[in-house]
């Protein structure tokens, strides 16, 4: 199955890194003023989604388009999950997601967790991070090279978190959503990744870039 990449209408810097992220293969939603990001992408829209309050209607798109009435409960950014869903997308990758709006980029972090309960895999991919959500029962490596990695808990309390291979490690640990400490740890060596893991909740894992 193709992966969804949701492209929304937030500040891109730096298009010429996050193009590397993408295939030829990929499924490109627009939502809205995220259209102006198409000719710095470089990849054509399959699908066009919004309401377009923020961004003029395209006339004769070359795509299917879905236009929303500007009352609504979702954004259009959520809508373009929702049905991208629908059409049997498991795994996605949001852009043009953070920054600007923070009640915006609030909004489409929670997105990750409302995926990765419905067992769908997604990232976050911005000018300084990727972000996603790890859950209870899941390993995830971190290879050497990055910045800082971060364990942010957007949902309670996490328990169980072990962290190996990192400059702080952890053992059967918990994080609270009242107090993060989890917060600018790094991998060390090249040699040998980092691993967490988690035995309940979750926890909202934010990889900085190098710049």
């Amino acid at each position: 199955m193709k992966r969804c990449v949701i492209v929304g209408g937030a500040e891109i810097k730096n298009y010429e890194s996050l193009r590397k992220n993408f295939t030829h293969d990929d499924y490109f939603i627009y939502c809205d003023c995220g259209l102006k990001h198409e000719k710095f992408l470089g990849h054509a829209p399959d699908l066009i989604i919004g309401d377009f309050d923020s961004h003029e209607k395209p006339e004769n798109p070359e795509c299917e388009m879905i236009v929303l009435p500007v009352v609504k409960d979702d954004t259009d950014s959520i809508y373009a999950v929702k049905e991208a869903i629908k059409r049997g997308f498991d795994d996605f990758v949001l852009i043009g997601s953070t920054g600007g709006r923070t009640d915006h980029t609030l909004g489409n972090i929670y997105v990750l967790l409302m995926l990765a309960n419905k067992g769908k895999h997604a990232e976050i991919i911005d000018d300084y991070s990727r972000m996603q959500i790890i859950s209870a029962g899941e390993t995830v490596r971190i290879k050497y090279g990055c910045k800082f990695f971060s364990l942010i808990n957007i949902t309670g309390l996490a328990k169980g978190i072990s962290i190996t291979n990192a400059k702080y490690n952890l053992e059967d640990a918990e994080i609270t959503s009242e107090y993060q400490y989890g917060i600018s740890n790094e991998v060390l060596s090249p040699e040998h990744d980092a691993e967490i893991y988690i035995r309940e909740g979750n926890l909202l894992l934010v990889i900085i870039l190098p710049r």
